[in-house]
């Protein structure tokens, strides 16, 4: 596996959100920009109706997004593996449960999107 939230391996996570039904069905109104945050490593991922538009690694300050996810490599490692332990299988579970994994910006916004949300965030494993 390429690293985490690096040009190559955000170019295969467009590839997975574009074939999958499931996003095509429910991502009509899910449009909107998110952060993913490993330690330094940074990307913003832009989202229109559900497909993955554009996203810019290494972000500098006049890239806009409305919120986004921030955890340590440990963290992210859990959940990005192909089968995660207990509470690292869904995004949500991790805010309630994993001290470290953070949720930043607007979370209303984030919160208004849950379903797409959560459907793209478990897109970010290789095997969803």
């Amino acid at each position: 596996m390429t690293t985490p939230f690096t040009e190559p391996w955000l170019w295969d996570y467009q590839e997975r959100v574009t074939r999958d039904r499931e996003m095509q069905v429910i991502g009509d109104w899910f449009s909107v920009a998110m952060s993913l945050a490993c330690d330094e490593q940074r990307a913003i991922v832009r989202f229109e109706r559900g497909q993955v538009a554009d996203f810019v690694c290494s972000p500098r300050l006049d890239v806009p997004c409305a919120f986004g996810f921030r955890g340590a490599e440990p963290i992210w490692e859990r959940y990005l593996a192909p089968v995660p332990p207990p509470l690292y299988h869904n995004v949500f579970a991790m805010l309630m449960r994993v001290p470290g994994f953070v949720l930043e910006g607007d979370t209303l916004v984030a919160l208004q999107h849950a379903r797409a949300l959560s459907r793209a965030m478990a897109l970010l494993r290789p095997v969803s």
